[in-house]
C-alpha cells in the first residue's frame, strides 16, 4: 500500500535495540473506514493518504475477536490494571450503534483489567437511541465540532455539500443533557472564527472538556496563515495560532471557567509547575497509543497520514504480531524517546520541554523526516510563555 519511502528519521537513523519501551494503554480501533461527512479539511480523506480505500469499510466479528485477544495478551504481559479504548472511524456510528457496543464488549470480555470506553463522532448519527445503548454500556461519547453556531461548522458538510450543524447540535444537546455520558467536545482551530465567539459558543453546549486542535500540517504543508519556510527556530510575526489560543485561555482564565476542562491549557500550565504531560500536543511523556485498523493492521496515529502516503504504516498486523513487536517499530519508539527525539533546536529552547517539539506529526519535512521543530515553533513558544506570565501573575496576586 505504502507508495512513498519513510524518511530516514526515525526509519534509518533510530537503534530501537537498545529502547526500553512503555506499554500501550489506549488502543484506537477503527470501527468503520468511511464517513457520511466531507470536511473540506479533513487529513484523512483530503490529504494526502488515500489507503484507507483498500481497507473494508468495516471492521469484521472475526477481526474485533482477534483485536480483543492481542489487547489481552498485552495487558496480561504488562500487567496493566487499566487501559483505554477509543472507538473511531470514519464515523463510527455510521452503521448505527451495534458495531461500536460488540468491539467493546470483545475488548472487555477478553480483558482482566479495567476498561474506559470512548467513541468520537460528528453526532449526525447521535440519535437519542443510539445514546441509550451508548451509556447503557458505559461508553461515553466525545463530540467533534468547530465551534456552537451553524456558521463555525461551515467546512463540516455532507457528500452533497449539506451542512452537518443541524443534526450535530441535536447531539450535543442530547450529550448536555446526559453529563455522566459526555467525554466532551474537539474542535480544530479555525483562523477565520473568531476565538472568543468560538470558545463561549462552545460552552453553551455545556461540555465537561474542550480539546482545541491546531490543523495537521508540516514543514512540506503549512498551515493555514504561516508561510512555508524552512525547518528551524524561526519567528515569524504575527503567530496567528498562538495569539488565537492565548486569547481564549485569558477568557477561560478570566472567567473562572476552570471546571471546563481545556486540556491544552491544562497540560502546559502542569508542564509548568512540574507535572508530566499526559497528551501527545505538548510535553515529553511517552506516546503510548495504537492504532488497529479495520483489516487489523497495527499503526501508528493517523495524523501521521498528513505527512505522506503510508506515513502511519507499520507493516505489522494483529492476525501475525503481537502489540509487544510494534513497540519495537521505530515510529513508535521514536515518540517515547522524549529530549532524545528532540532537534537540536528545541533541545536548546527555554519552553523546550513544555512544549516538547509540539505534535511529532507537525515536525514533519519532506527528504529528512521528523526530527524538526514543530511547523507552529513560534505559535507554541508564544503560548507557553503566555501562559507563565498568567500562572506567574496569579501567583504574585496570591502572595
Amino acid at each position: 500500500m505504502t507508495t512513498h519511502p519513510h524518511p530516514p528519521w526515525p526509519y534509518a537513523l533510530l537503534d530501537t535495540t537498545a529502547h526500553r519501551p512503555v506499554p500501550f494503554r489506549q488502543f484506537v480501533l477503527k470501527v468503520h473506514g468511511r464517513c457520511n461527512l466531507d470536511c473540506t479539511y479533513c487529513y484523512l480523506y483530503q490529504g494526502p493518504d488515500h489507503g484507507w480505500r483498500d481497507r473494508p469499510a468495516r471492521t469484521p466479528e472475526r477481526t474485533m475477536r482477534r483485536v480483543a485477544d492481542r489487547i489481552a495478551e498485552h495487558v496480561r504481559g504488562h500487567r496493566l490494571d487499566a487501559i483505554r479504548v477509543e472507538l473511531h472511524g470514519g464515523e463510527p456510528l455510521l452503521t448505527g450503534p451495534d458495531p461500536v457496543l460488540a468491539y467493546a464488549d470483545a475488548v472487555r470480555e477478553a480483558v482482566d483489567c479495567r476498561v474506559t470506553a470512548t467513541v468520537q463522532t460528528n453526532g449526525t448519527r447521535l440519535t437519542a437511541g443510539a445514546l441509550d445503548r451508548l451509556a447503557a454500556a458505559g461508553i461515553r461519547v466525545g463530540l467533534s465540532l468547530d465551534g456552537g453556531r451553524a456558521a463555525h461548522n461551515a467546512r463540516r458538510v455532507d457528500h452533497a455539500g449539506r451542512p452537518a450543524w443541524p443534526a450535530a447540535r441535536a447531539a450535543a444537546e442530547r450529550l448536555a443533557a446526559r453529563p455522566r455520558a459526555y467525554a466532551g467536545i474537539l474542535c480544530t482551530i479555525d483562523l477565520a472564527v473568531d476565538p472568543l465567539d468560538v470558545y463561549r459558543s462552545l460552552l453553551a453546549l455545556r461540555p465537561p472538556g474542550v480539546d482545541f486542535l491546531l490543523p495537521h500540517a508540516n514543514w512540506d504543508r503549512p498551515p493555514p496563515g504561516i508561510p512555508g519556510r524552512p525547518p528551524g527556530r524561526h519567528r515569524p510575526t504575527p503567530t496567528p495560532y498562538g495569539d488565537w489560543l492565548a486569547a481564549v485561555f485569558d477568557a477561560w482564565w478570566d472567567e473562572g471557567r476552570l471546571s471546563t476542562r481545556i486540556r491544552l491549557f491544562q497540560e502546559i500550565a502542569g508542564l509548568l509547575l512540574g507535572s508530566p504531560s499526559r497528551a501527545e500536543a505538548v510535553g515529553l511523556s511517552p506516546m503510548a497509543a495504537v492504532v488497529v485498523e479495520t483489516d487489523g493492521a497495527i499503526e501508528q496515529v493517523d495524523s501521521l497520514r498528513s505527512a505522506y502516503e503510508g506515513a502511519s504504516e507499520t507493516g505489522l498486523d494483529v492476525f501475525r504480531h503481537s502489540f509487544d513487536q510494534a513497540l519495537r517499530h521505530p515510529g513508535v519508539a521514536a515518540r517515547q524517546l522524549g529530549e532524545r527525539a528532540l532537534a537540536e533546536e528545541c533541545l536548546g529552547c527555554p519552553v523546550g520541554k513544555v512544549c516538547g517539539g509540539g505534535n511529532y506529526v507537525h515536525r514533519y519535512a519532506p527528504g529528512t523526516g521528523f526530527r524538526h521543530p514543530s511547523v507552529y515553533c513560534a505559535d507554541l513558544e508564544r503560548l507557553v510563555r503566555h501562559i507563565a506570565h498568567r500562572l506567574q501573575r496569579t501567583s504574585r496576586a496570591a502572595r
